[in-house]
């Protein structure tokens, strides 16, 4: 079960080591052969192989960008906690980390609440994109509405019961709760 979801919480965990690193904790241990156990695993990828795993995930999360920007690129150190990195930086790296499995569920919880504006419609932009693609189910939670604007299916719940439910046109034609917020 674990293997099938990706997930992306308000406040990523970066931790201490370089964004390649951080980004790559997304897969499962066995494909790194980082332990003892693993080390001969049949499972190991090359490190060619994991580097393009890596650059392809943080390009999904609008990550690639900024990261080349770096002088050490993916070799950039992200400090304790991530201390290096903007908010916005360290959402794109916890994405790109979700992502790098493939999984079946994105599960996205207040993904863009931490963020300022700038940093939240680059965020909310890569979101989209991935919205987009169809590559997996996204789940959304969420309080700005803009983060959800695009979901195929909203579900508004009021008072832990879901009172609304539908696309955003939809919902804005139902002239309800939903419609109230926006």
């Amino acid at each position: 079960l674990r293997s099938q979801i990706g997930y992306v919480g308000q406040e990523p965990i970066l931790f201490a080591g370089t964004i390649g690193d951080n980004i790559s904790y997304g897969l499962d241990p066995e494909l790194l052969g980082n332990t003892a156990e693993t080390v001969n695993s049949p499972k190991k990828l090359s490190r060619e192989k994991l580097q393009e795993m890596i650059v392809n995930a943080a390009k999904l999360a609008n990550a690639h960008d900024f990261i080349s920007d770096f002088p050490q690129g993916y070799d950039t150190d992200v400090g304790s906690n991530g201390v290096a990195m903007s908010g916005g930086q360290k959402q794109r790296i916890a994405i790109a980390r979700a992502l790098i499995k493939k999984p079946s569920v994105l599960l996205l919880d207040e993904a863009t609440s931490a963020l300022d504006a700038s940093s939240e419609r680059v965020v909310q932009a890569s979101i989209d994109a991935l919205q987009t693609m169809k590559s997996q189910s996204i789940v959304i939670i969420a309080h700005r509405l803009s983060t959800i604007r695009n979901a195929d299916r909203i579900c508004l719940i009021d008072k832990g019961v879901i009172a609304e439910m539908g696309s955003h046109d939809e919902l804005i034609a139902k002239n309800g709760l939903y419609a109230d917020l926006v």
